[in-house]
């Protein structure tokens, strides 16, 4: 068994005793465990400094399984219960078929959150994304068929992930991704940045601006401004483009779900402690689905650094899918 896997185990092993110790320290408000450190570090200007490298990885599904409708929070048994069935998951796993991402990325320098919330999404209460609304459906519906028609008709007809452009790990909202789930902060009086290994995608955050750009610029990320009420950092997103990517590929389209160009996303920056900070955010599309919906993921500090994400050094599948469509058509 190579280094890597070692260390993984033992971070696996290190973080079911962790869980323990926090799950007796848990706000009644958030599930987030508590710790016993020092109060947030301020910048010059009196406000909480967020500057250092963060991660938002967790156990914790965005949505909330069906089975626990009505259940917001687990028991300290139940988490426990919880964190140790995906623990045996993936020590059982064997030693020659360990999954990169499951096992040494994002066990090898940090372990994941103890959380008892069932579900990141708090609201609407059932702990799910809201349904399309009948346009959200009909742009869904437009995707599969097209992507059915000709999955490999050309690049821009696969997903931003496989084409190395994002992971939707940006957002906002910030969804961790499946692996890589790191940020760093920086921070100055008029901006704060926050870089993201995965990709490396780097989002600009102004604090010096009242109003939003044009509404005929549009950014992936969107147009953020922020400012602060009282300790919390409130940054108020819209001039997104109809490509941001909140889902994932579901497994039954294999089509990412996109937001439209209508989207508008708050978050709020509250520190706990000098290394944990709770991260909360509404997403509001009325012409995608429903209903707002709400979230809210722990971040937690992180000795650092960030490591590069060569992605397109190593996507060979795009251009084979490709390839091997040209060559079927032959």
């Amino acid at each position: 068994m190579n280094r890597p896997i070692v260390t993984s185990l033992i971070a696996l092993a290190t973080a079911a005793a962790s869980w323990q110790l926090a799950l007796t320290t848990v706000s009644a408000r958030s599930g987030i465990a508590a710790t016993q450190s020092e109060t947030p570090q301020r910048t010059n200007d009196g406000h909480p400094d967020f500057h250092g490298y963060w991660t938002n990885d967790t156990f914790t599904p965005l949505e909330r399984a069906p089975e626990l409708a009505g259940k917001e929070f687990f028991t300290e048994a139940e988490a426990a219960a919880e964190f140790k069935k995906r623990q045996d998951r993936y020590l059982a796993q064997p030693k020659n078929d360990v999954h990169y991402d499951d096992a040494i990325w994002q066990n090898e320098t940090y372990d994941k959150e103890p959380n008892r919330r069932t579900s990141l999404i708090f609201d609407p209460p059932n702990g799910r994304v809201p349904p399309l609304t009948a346009e959200g459906a009909r742009r869904l519906a437009a995707r599969v068929k097209a992507q059915e028609a000709g999955p490999a008709d050309g690049a821009e007809i696969r997903s931003l992930a496989e084409r190395c452009i994002s992971w939707g790990n940006v957002g906002p909202p910030m969804l961790p991704p499946t692996y890589n789930a790191n940020l760093q902060i920086l921070q100055t009086s008029n901006s704060v940045i926050i870089v993201h290994e995965m990709i490396h995608d780097v989002r600009p955050i102004r604090l010096d601006r009242p109003a939003h750009l044009p509404s005929r610029i549009r950014l992936l990320a969107g147009d953020s401004i922020g400012r602060w009420e009282g300790e919390t950092l409130v940054v108020d997103t819209t001039n997104f483009t109809d490509k941001t990517n909140f889902r994932g590929p579901p497994r039954s389209t294999r089509q990412d779900i996109y937001a439209s160009d209508a989207l508008h996303v708050v978050e709020r920056f509250t520190p706990i402690d000098a290394n944990r900070i709770t991260y909360q955010f509404t997403v509001d599309d009325p012409t995608t689905w429903t209903s707002k919906w709400s979230g809210e993921i722990p971040l937690r500090r992180f000795e650092g650094p960030l490591f590069e994400y060569a992605c397109h050094e190593g996507n060979y599948g795009l251009p084979g899918i490709l390839r091997g469509a040209r060559a079927l058509e032959k």
